[in-house]
């Protein structure tokens, strides 16, 4: 038996009756987590993009586009729903993966489920399995690997995910599980180019394309479709063409212990996640001395290697994030609005906080390096050194291994529940907001998902 069909066998075995408790909740609170930055996401110049053009593609369909008034045709309702998901940079996230599997898991879930008969029950084990495909692939080809052969996880990782999670709800077996995956393997992409600046929106993109390509991947697998059976593990197979260095042990050892979803984290502030620990840090010193931005003379964060590429270099172009896109990869912007603001939500994510003065003087005075001894623990943790020297004499350091938001210091089940709130409240109102909380964390129950899917409608947006 190959690798791919180890696998497939492996992912057959989820089910909602295998699932712990813990695991259940965990899904249910990453959902919700989901839903919010869906419905916000879709009020974000980027994705009206995308729905102006799915608009002139496609008319109707069965599937809610979150947020908004359409249902549309279930893999553009996916596509629509991860762009706008991951538009915000606040999705969870898996480290040792490093890739984002809700953004992409849900809007392939909620979209195939408003086409074939899906139980709550059946919809959280589907979930929980697209999140082990994710997962377990960008931790085979190692991230830090695939990142040097130009490639974004969340993508090329995502597609088969995506096709798990919709062969899961179609109910296909090991066989069409496998098929699924390997016409999947020919849909995976994703360039890492979105890098190269100038505010592109390429990245956001990426996990609404992969639901988008998973659900047409099972879906043929369903229609009698041929593909490779040895699409992971062959020759010209995924580990081999995307990575110089997989793990494929990686894929199998330890399945489920524990499962990759209790293993992704939520983030609280609105950008790249190589970027909380050193906003958790800044905010540590800030307001353990009190400081004022006006005392502060110097920002120093050590990072590991695979995040200065991403985060602080070009440094030049770091220090003067000219659009919201390139702000959300910038660390001196994410430390200088932590310094000034002490927050760094979606409201310091702006085109007006961009031109503030006071931002644009204190991007010059943070300087980001490259801290050999962090990487030690990478991609199990992601490690951040944040020093802050004042004008005064002040020097204060801290190492941050799990800042907020991590597995191993997660979100509270209220904190949770806030973000939810807050990130959506411009598109749902109190007691709308209150009965999708409800429905999501009484999922088990539910025959079907029409009742939720039909609560994720939102107003109209008008310019469209």
């Amino acid at each position: 038996m190959g690798l791919t069909q180890e696998f497939a066998e492996l992912l057959s075995t989820i089910s909602y009756d295998t699932l712990p408790a813990s695991v259940l909740e965990r899904t249910k609170l990453a959902m919700l987590d989901f839903l919010g930055l869906a419905a916000r996401g879709s009020r974000v110049e980027s994705t009206l993009v995308v729905r102006r053009w799915v608009s002139q593609a496609t008319t109707g369909g069965p599937a809610t586009v979150i947020g908004t008034g359409e249902r549309r045709p279930a893999e553009y309702a996916a596509l629509l729903n991860g762009a706008a998901a991951h538009s915000l940079e606040l999705d969870d996230i898996h480290n040792g993966a490093s890739l984002h599997p809700g953004v992409v898991i849900f809007p392939t879930a909620l979209a195939v489920a408003s086409v074939f008969p899906c139980e709550g029950k059946k919809f959280l084990a589907a979930v929980v399995a697209g999140y082990e495909t994710m997962a377990r692939l960008g931790e085979t080809l190692q991230p830090q690997v695939h990142y040097a052969r130009g490639f974004h996880p969340t993508a090329t990782c995502g597609v088969f995910g995506a096709a798990v999670t919709a062969a899961k709800i179609m109910d296909l077996p090991v066989a069409g599980l496998v098929t699924a995956m390997g016409i999947a393997g020919s849909q995976a992409a994703g360039s890492h180019e979105y890098h190269a600046g100038g505010g592109t929106w390429t990245k956001r993109f990426h996990p609404g394309w992969a639901a988008h390509s998973g659900i047409i991947a099972a879906g043929l697998a369903k229609a009698g479709f041929r593909a490779p059976t040895t699409i992971l593990e062959g020759r010209d197979g995924f580990l081999h063409a995307y990575s110089g260095d997989p793990v494929p042990e990686r894929l199998l050892d330890g399945f489920g212990k524990p499962y990759a979803i209790m293993a992704t984290g939520m983030k609280p502030y609105a950008c790249c996640r190589y970027k909380q620990g050193g906003i958790d840090g800044i905010l540590e010193i800030v307001r353990r001395h009190n400081l004022k931005p006006e005392d502060i003379k110097s920002i120093r964060v050590g990072l590991v290697g695979p995040a200065i590429p991403i985060i602080a270099e070009p440094s030049a172009v770091k220090q003067n994030p000219r659009h919201v896109a390139d702000a959300q990869f910038s660390m001196p912007f994410g430390a200088a609005v932590a310094a000034v603001f002490r927050r760094a939500s979606l409201s310091e994510y702006t085109e007006n906080v961009l031109g503030d003065p006071r931002v644009q003087d204190m991007m010059q005075r943070v300087t980001c390096y490259h801290a050999p001894d962090l990487d030690a623990s990478y991609p199990r943790l992601w490690p951040t050194r944040v020093e802050i020297e004042t004008f005064f004499g002040l020097r204060d350091s801290v190492r941050l291994d799990t800042p907020k938001g991590d597995p191993e210091n997660p979100l509270t089940k209220e904190e949770v529940e806030d973000k939810f709130s807050s990130t959506c409240e411009i598109v749902w109102g109190l007691e709308q907001r209150r009965s999708i909380v409800e429905t999501v964390y009484r999922l088990d129950a539910l025959e079907n998902l029409e009742d939720l899917q039909s609560l994720l409608h939102g107003p109209d947006v008008s310019n469209i």
